[in-house]
């Protein structure tokens, strides 16, 4: 097993130009005595303290969630990424990673739970001065104080640097005084601190820490949402509000590297969040189809049914594959960080904004796995899944918000291919050199040699030349439209999901490969029946965005000629899905729960 010490890893998005040696990613095998005893204590919670009042949760029923918060606080949960100067545990990412997965199946509370221990507390242990740590952070973490982030306004949500609300510095310079309103915020009903941007003199994009009693600070009447109806979600006002000047959170116009530096660790927390979920909801799947008789047997006996359970627990399985890869890389990139002299605060958001493009990537990965997971947990109960008496109906709701928090998977697409091109710009990632390579292939006579044989050598092959045609379509695009490529946002969406598919099935592939190595082939064999299976599924996506792409910006030879490249760098041998799925669908009808 790699030390971080003798692990090398690779920079923000060089998974597309670079290999990754698989005793180099983190898996959830590989947790510790203490992260399993961590886990139990988070999943005890979850079904002990959440299940049986889901329904009371979500009815808002006076003082519950707060009473909840407080009984998380006593097991120390909402300080676990909180150093332990200011009264928290001071666990590492990975560890804090476990604790967000396993409070994802908890309904509307995780969004309670996240919004406070999360973009709520986080700004202020990351930008707050010393003064402000001392003042708020173990208040925050022992429950006496609940946070929220008020960001988002009605007229700026994504274009966040958009913000109305404006500080103006009083006459004597003891207070900001603060003025305008924020939507959608996340424990608004009764949070005691916000975290709020405001624009000093209108153009300086600069957070403040606002205490909730203040005079002016009003809250609007809770929202009546699609889902996650259990969260307290509010519009708060400010109206000629005094902040005192030592509540200015970071440098004066400087608020976008709080925002934006939150969000990149929001997006990886959010994955591991709806992971969580996920595999609460394939669990509900496959109980039900166990139990519910049709034509004189279980549901679960038919192959269509297989088939979507198997099919829901291969997007888990691999989401659960890349959610730690990340987890890994930031968690690791943290500690090197650290080694070299930085501060805590400065080694975690340094190591989030190295990983931001896979973050980006994570947060439309999770989002859209949980979104198909919830989806068929409906299908499986058929008719009861549309009645609120059965799980289903709930878990479909509240999932549908995930791919609109932290930026709209739109904006995540086209943020992962702009951070690449902008690290490439930078000369932090050479992506000309490879993407010269590819163009020079294409032009020559496919090399139809065997070449490696040894183990997975099919699986590498093709995940070496998916990259490969990624970089020939967003190589060519970038060559032919220039400047104008941001407009194309169709197209920046096609290479997205080309390299989210890449990412996807290497993290997979990786897994499966160290996993091997750890128990041997004949226990990793589903590992890698799972890989097969999104692989051959992946390379068929891949090439259908490429065609997407390619179209839309060649014609005539050109146009031809690279979708021949295509055709070539997306072939692999041919699976039969259809037997592996039920192999892996049985597996899991026998366990009676999602098992992988």
């Amino acid at each position: 097993m790699s030390t971080t010490a003798t692990k090398k890893l690779l920079r923000g998005g060089e998974f597309l130009i670079k290999e990754t040696n698989p005793q180099d990613i983190y898996l959830r095998e590989e947790f510790t005595e203490e992260q399993l005893m961590i886990l139990q204590t988070c999943r005890d919670f979850v079904q002990n303290e959440l299940h049986p009042r889901l329904d009371a949760i979500d009815a808002q029923e006076e003082g519950l969630t707060i009473s909840l918060l407080d009984k998380a606080a006593e097991l120390g949960l909402l300080g676990t990424a909180i150093p332990e100067e200011y009264g928290g545990m001071g666990l590492d990412f990975n560890t804090n990673s476990i604790v967000i997965e396993e409070f994802g199946g908890g309904h509307a509370f995780s969004i309670s739970m996240g919004a406070h221990t999360g973009i709520g507390t986080l700004p202020i242990l990351y930008f707050g001065n010393e003064e402000q740590k001392q003042k708020y952070l173990p208040k925050l973490v022992t429950g006496e104080l609940k946070a929220a982030y008020c960001l988002t306004e009605p007229g700026s949500g994504s274009d966040a640097l958009a913000a109305k609300t404006k500080a103006v510095l009083s006459e004597d310079g003891k207070h900001y005084i603060l003025n305008g309103q924020k939507m959608w915020i996340s424990n608004g009903g009764f949070a005691d601190v916000f975290v709020v941007f405001a624009k000093i003199d209108g153009d300086k994009f600069t957070g403040f820490i606002v205490d909730a009693n203040l005079e002016g600070v009003s809250r609007g009447a809770e929202e009546k949402k699609m889902g996650i109806k259990g969260s307290s979600t509010r519009q708060i006002f400010f109206n000629n509000v005094k902040v005192p000047v030592d509540n200015l959170l970071g440098e004066i116009g400087k608020g976008h590297k709080i925002a934006f530096n939150i969000l990149n660790v929001g997006r990886y927390k959010l994955c591991a969040g709806t992971l969580g979920g996920a595999k609460r909801a394939l669990t509900q799947s496959i109980q039900y189809a166990n139990e519910r008789q049709q034509f004189g047997q279980p549901i679960s006996n038919f192959g269509a049914i297989k088939h979507k359970l198997a099919e829901s627990a291969i997007k888990v399985w691999v989401t659960d594959a890349l959610n730690y890869r990340v987890s890994g890389l930031i968690n690791d990139s943290e500690h090197m960080l650290r080694e070299k002299g930085k501060s805590m605060s400065e080694a975690l958001l340094g190591a989030a904004e190295e990983y931001a493009l896979e973050c980006a990537m994570l947060k439309v990965i999770g989002s859209e796995t949980l979104d198909f997971v919830v989806d068929e947990l409906v299908q499986v109960y058929g008719g009861m899944g549309y009645s609120e008496e059965a799980p289903a109906a709930r878990a479909y709701r509240d999932a549908r918000i995930n791919r609109i928090f932290e930026g709209t998977n739109e904006i995540n697409r086209m943020l992962s291919v702009d951070t690449l091109v902008k690290r490439a710009m930078a000369g932090k990632i050479d992506l000309m050199t490879p993407a010269m390579a590819v163009q020079k292939e294409l032009m020559s006579v496919p090399d139809f040699s065997a070449g490696d044989e040894g183990a997975f050598a099919a699986e590498k092959k093709a995940i070496l030349n998916a990259k490969k045609a990624i970089l020939m379509t967003a190589g060519a695009a970038f060559q032919k439209l220039g400047a104008s490529m941001k407009e194309e946002q169709e197209v920046l969406m096609n290479v997205a999901d080309m390299m989210i598919e890449v990412f996807s099935a290497e993290s997979a592939l990786l897994k499966t490969q160290k996993l091997t190595e750890l128990y041997g082939e004949a226990k990793a064999e589903v590992y890698y029946d799972i890989t097969k299976v999104y692989l051959s599924d992946a390379l068929e996506r891949i090439n259908l965005h490429g065609k997407h792409a390619i179209s839309a910006f060649t014609d005539g030879d050109e146009q031809r000629v690279m979708l021949m490249g295509l055709k070539r760098f997306t072939k692999y041998e041919v699976v039969n899905t259809k037997t592996i799925r039920r192999k892996l669908a049985d597996i899991l009808i026998a366990e009676n729960k999602y098992c992988f």
